[in-house]
């Protein structure tokens, strides 16, 4: 493995950390930080909403609010590299408090495409696909299939 393969997926498993971190802290010039301005997000499998980064960011402005803490843990990453483009899938484990309410889960894996710019990697694209959820109300599913049934 080439030395520039090595930075480039130490500086790919950065960016991944920086993403979570902008969400649980709700830090969303962080989170801008990660997305190229013509980035495009699809949170529609978890429940959520797809956009671009100004309409998403406003999603999760409110979204995130509601919860007393957040945390997303980012394990097990795949990445491809292409030269100044790469692909990625990470599995993420997401607990969420409520206030006065048990902790739910979810997990699933984030796929991003990501394109190496001057400033270094930023994801062009990022879809979450959804895996599991515990204590949560699940969103509808496009297969019509429930988690009980993909275990």
């Amino acid at each position: 493995m080439e030395v520039q393969t090595l930075i480039d997926r130490a500086e790919i498993t950065d960016l991944l950390t920086r993403y979570a971190r902008a969400v649980d802290r709700q830090d969303w010039d962080l989170f801008r930080s990660v997305f190229t301005p013509d980035a495009h997000i699809d949170y529609t499998a978890v429940g959520g909403i797809a956009g671009d980064v100004d309409i998403v960011v406003g999603f999760l402005t409110e979204a995130m609010a509601m919860f007393e803490s957040i945390q997303h843990l980012i394990s097990n990453i795949e990445i491809t590299i292409d030269r100044d483009e790469a692909e990625v899938t990470a599995m993420v484990y997401n607990p969420l408090k409520l206030p006065g309410h048990p902790v739910w889960a979810t997990g699933g894996w984030y796929h991003h495409k990501l394109v190496r710019t001057s400033e270094g990697w930023r994801s062009r694209s990022l879809v979450e696909e959804a895996g599991w959820f515990h204590g949560v109300p699940e969103p509808d599913q496009p297969t019509g299939r429930n988690s009980a049934d993909q275990g």
